[in-house]
């Protein structure tokens, strides 16, 4: 049991024989003090002699003992000292604990810290000004705001120094309207700021960014007296830089009566943060007229200059005068370098700048990591970030957001699930820029219910969230959910015009020409509707909903751009209006537009399926000769389908064998498609046979190879192309059509029963059916749940959406229907019967083409199908 001071007998005189002998109780005693001593403050050393006088003088000893270690920087036995005094019952005095509170401060010993501080709290201590400041200023350094605000309210008095302090800790902790209630509050006290209070609330000023406020501090500064202080007059010119205020800041700069390099460095960097980069530049020239020599910070803010300038020339002279000045080694100038010449494409000089660092921080490895990922080298950033790794260097949250864009570019899912754990143990998850990153991730490697899972948990969503997922869904061929988001969206945060380009798509894919007209007016209203590529975006989703007229007039406002022309192009092409296409063509050329190699793909596509031969192999002569665009792949796979579609199966064969490149699976698989609309099983074999040697993944060509089996009747053939499709793990997505009615898109699967309305749809098509057996159609030809002798690959959804179609919108007004598979020839035929019934005009968009369908006819004219209907009278 600790034996209390208080009760604690005077020590015997150790010059008295007497006493020694005669008072061993006393003895014993006061050799357990000596020993308790040793115990808590004197375990590995002999710095504190035995304590022989009076308790008053223990405690002296003891308070003495601590403040002397503390200016040694010794926290571990000055706290065990601590602890002898609490176990001993002594008193601690407030300069004690203010001692401790800044060692502690010092070395943040966060731990440390806060146990002391529980103890000064248990201890009923007063927080009078000197132990609540010391508290103030230990918490602002460990970033504890919420204790910091405790402490300065149980403070039973402040001076400026208390509110400096917090205020400059608001300030650096990014809450900049806190800080300046903060300040304001110091006023209304009746506290009258120093030269330490204006640098923090200007900071808050230029991290709102707040002019307005910052005028008024300026009124502050000279109603105080401190518009001569060299360090205000600086924070002046950062506030005014960072509000924008260029012509204030210059104002005050060239009024200073005298400058240190902070000022020079606040302008300079105030400029070239601006975009005023050579006037930023000009003034570093003047600094060293002016004989000051130009810091750490001076050279960083130069190199970004040449950055945004992309000056190389300028970047490698500040170099040179980097290794001259000796700075060339600081980690901050390498790191401004290697930014530097990334940004200019000089990998080589940036690469040799970061090998040569004798050490790196984060911010060294995330730059060449980011720089490699946001300049297309993604194997690189990944290679460099395991070096890091290896390093044992812990990354922060822009090194984990660009390794994972990394990974979504090379598709290294494991390696960015791999990231994602890491970002939940090091709490980097709570970064949106790190979730965004992980969205993007999941989206390209078709992951999109963990992207929306990670969607969901981002607390507060930007625009770059919302944009990241309606483009995932988009690309992962969920467009209703896509456009179900961007209406979300809307409601919290606005689109820009990068989220548009991601929506649109989604709304050409469905046919949803509602939803694209209402993002077009959005576009209006904001002022987006001619930013970027977004004109042609909206061109794209009119072509792809087969609407022409508007179309066009949305062409007409860029007939000067390249990519509009091919648009209006390949919306010619894919309707198979050749000659349309042809007539295009040429007023493009009269509008002296160069054509590009895109055009002439477009063109030829064109010309493939209007079945003009003579006109495709004209162009085709005139893009080598006349423009000198050496054809690609995808040229000679138009040029295959360009013979094959006509029927001249063996010269397309003869062309493939006579290319100069070698044929890839495409130019094979135009050949097989081919084959199926002229139903050559032979030819179509051989070509199935090349396909599969270079490319066993796509669904596409297994399709194309088992509607030509079910055609021609070889089913045992097809029951391998199914099975080889299983053992492969193919799967095929099942049919589904979507109609869009009164503003809203609607989809139908294939053998969709769950529909409100499918019972009028069944019997709307019921009647048809009925009709089309009275004019001689076989059972065969009209059931389309007996699949034996039909396309094995379509799901005939077309039909429930045109039978929707049909019974929600007024009789007369034409039918648009869009299919994600081929269209079957009994769907087909099916289509034809039903446009002469009724009188309307069809529309039916599959994955190959358009068929516009009107008094019988298609535009397609009926390639690869058996054409005339069966009894029908001719016209």
């Amino acid at each position: 049991m600790a034996v209390s001071a208080k009760t604690l007998p005077i020590p015997p005189n150790s010059n008295s024989l007497t006493n020694l002998h005669t008072k061993p109780r006393k003895r014993r005693l006061n050799l357990s003090l000596f020993n308790q001593i040793n115990l808590f403050s004197l375990r590995k050393t002999q710095e504190v002699s035995v304590l022989n006088t009076s308790s008053v003088d223990t405690n002296t000893n003891f308070n003495s003992h601590i403040n002397e270690l503390c200016l040694r920087g010794n926290l571990e036995q000055a706290l065990r000292c601590l602890d002898s005094m609490q176990a001993l019952n002594l008193t601690v005095e407030e300069e004690t604990y203010i001692a401790l509170l800044k060692l502690c401060e010092w070395k943040r010993a966060v731990t440390e810290g806060s146990r002391l501080y529980s103890r000064i709290v248990n201890s009923n201590t007063i927080l009078g000004i000197g132990i609540g400041n010391a508290l103030l200023s230990m918490f602002v350094r460990f970033g504890n705001l919420s204790d910091a605000w405790y402490v300065f309210a149980k403070m039973s008095e402040r001076d400026v120094f208390s509110w400096n302090v917090l205020v400059g800790g608001y300030a650096k902790a990014g809450f900049f309207d806190d800080a300046l209630d903060l300040y304001h509050r110091m006023l209304w006290a009746g506290f009258r700021p120093d030269v330490f209070t204006f640098p923090c609330v200007l900071r808050s000023c230029g991290g709102i960014p707040d002019l307005a406020r910052g005028r008024e501090i300026h009124v502050h500064v000279i109603r105080y007296g401190f518009e001569s202080d060299i360090d205000v007059l600086n924070s002046l010119i950062t506030m005014y830089m960072k509000c924008g205020d260029i012509l204030g800041a210059r104002s005050l700069f060239d009024r200073m009566p005298k400058r240190d390099t902070i000022s020079w460095n606040a302008i300079i960097s105030g400029y070239i943060e601006n975009g005023e980069c050579l006037e930023g530049l000009r003034l570093f020239l003047e600094m060293q007229k002016q004989a000051f020599y130009p810091d750490l910070m001076t050279m960083t803010s130069v190199i970004s200059a040449c950055e945004v300038l992309a000056d190389e020339g300028l970047g490698r002279k500040i170099h040179g005068y980097v290794i001259k000045t000796g700075l060339r080694l600081e980690v901050s100038v390498c790191n401004s370098l290697i930014i530097m010449y990334s940004s200019v494409g000089n990998w080589s000089e940036a690469e040799r700048v970061f090998s040569m660092m004798e050490s790196r921080d984060v911010v060294s490895w995330t730059s060449m990591i980011s720089s490699y990922e946001d300049n297309g080298f993604p194997e690189k950033a990944v290679e460099t970030y395991k070096s890091m790794e290896a390093e044992g260097i812990m990354p922060d949250e822009i090194t984990l957001a660009s390794v994972i864009s990394a990974c979504a570019s090379l598709g290294l899912l494991d390696m960015g699930v791999r990231i994602h754990g890491l970002a939940k143990r090091t709490g980097y998850i709570s970064y949106v820029i790190v979730c965004n990153a992980l969205i993007d991730l999941y989206s390209k490697c078709l992951c999109i219910d963990k992207a929306v899972e990670v969607f969901h948990q981002i607390r507060d969503k930007n625009i770059i969230s919302w944009t990241s997922i309606i483009m995932g869904l988009r690309i992962n061929n969920r467009c209703f959910e896509a456009m179900f988001y961007f209406r979300q969206m809307k409601i919290s945060v606005e689109p820009n015009s990068i989220t548009l380009l991601s929506v649109l798509p989604s709304c050409g894919r469905v046919g949803a020409l509602m939803c694209g007209k209402e993002i077009h007016a959005y576009a209006f209203r904001t002022g987006l509707a001619f930013e970027g590529f977004l004109p042609n975006s909206l061109l794209d989703m009119y072509v792809r909903c087969g609407r022409m007229k508007p179309a066009w007039n949305q062409f007409n406002d860029q007939k000067n751009d390249i990519a509009a022309w091919n648009i209006m192009l390949s919306g010619y092409a894919q309707k198979g209006l050749g000659t349309l296409a042809i007539e295009l063509f040429q007023r493009m050329a009269a509008s002296n537009v160069h054509p590009d190699a895109v055009t002439f793909i477009s063109l030829l596509c064109a010309c493939s399926k209007s079945g003009m031969v003579t006109e495709g192999l004209k162009y085709f002569d005139i893009m080598k000769n006349d423009y000198c665009i050496v054809p690609n792949l995808k040229h000679y796979a138009c040029m295959v389908d360009l013979l094959g579609r006509a029927g001249h199966l063996e010269d397309a064969y003869e062309f493939i064998q006579r290319m100069p490149l070698k044929p890839d699976s495409a130019i094979w698989g135009a050949l097989l498609n081919s084959c199926r609309i002229h139903r050559n099983v032979e030819l179509g074999e051989l070509a199935a046979q090349h396909i599969f040697e270079v490319n066993k993944q796509s669904v596409g060509y297994y399709i194309l190879l088992s509607n030509l089996y079910a055609d021609n009747g070889k089913w045992d053939k097809l029951a391998r192309v199914r099975n080889m499709m299983r053992e492969r793990g193919l799967i095929v997505d099942p049919g589904c059509s979507w109609i869009e009615v009164k503003g809203k898109v609607h989809a139908f699967l294939s053998g969709d029963d769950f529909h409100p309305q499918i019972k009028e749809i069944n019997a709307v098509l019921g009647q048809f059916y009925q009709k089309m057996r009275a004019v001689g159609f076989s059972e065969a030809e009209i059931d389309s749940k007996d699949d034996s002798k039909a396309e094995v690959f379509c799901g005939h959804s077309e039909r429930l959406a045109l039978a929707f179609g049909l019974i929600n919108t007024a009789p007369g007004m034409p039918v648009w229907v869009t299919k994600n598979l081929y269209m079957c020839e009994r769907c087909h035929n099916t289509m034809k019967f039903i446009s002469k019934v009724v009188k309307r005009e069809i529309s039916v968009r599959d994955t190959e083409q358009f068929h516009h369908f009107k008094d019988g006819y298609c535009s397609c004219r009926d390639e690869g199908f058996t054409g005339k209907l069966e009894g029908e009278e001719p016209n």
